[in-house]
């Protein structure tokens, strides 16, 4: 996984952190005393965290089109299994 994906201790980002670090990195790369390096890393590292959001922007979008569908449709029975541990 990239910088986008990982938290300090190795998890995936949610989305409002990703969003949080998007901001760090706006107002670092907004500084005019940052390296060429920095700021081509920083800007990566945004570029990165951008299309997390995205994705999961996306998949809540997906999650809520479902949800809505079935709230619209006659309400039916679905089987329920239970799952062995």
């Amino acid at each position: 996984m990239g910088d986008a994906d990982r938290a300090a201790g190795g998890e995936k980002r949610d989305y409002e952190s990703c969003v949080r670090r998007l901001e760090e990195i706006v107002g670092q790369l907004e500084r005019a005393d940052l390296p060429l390096e920095e700021s081509v890393r920083l800007f990566e590292e945004g570029m990165a965290l951008s299309q997390e959001c995205r994705r999961q922007l996306d998949a809540a979008e997906g999650k809520i089109e479902m949800l809505v569908k079935r709230g619209n449709s006659a309400p039916s029975a679905e089987p329920f299994e239970i799952k062995d541990e």
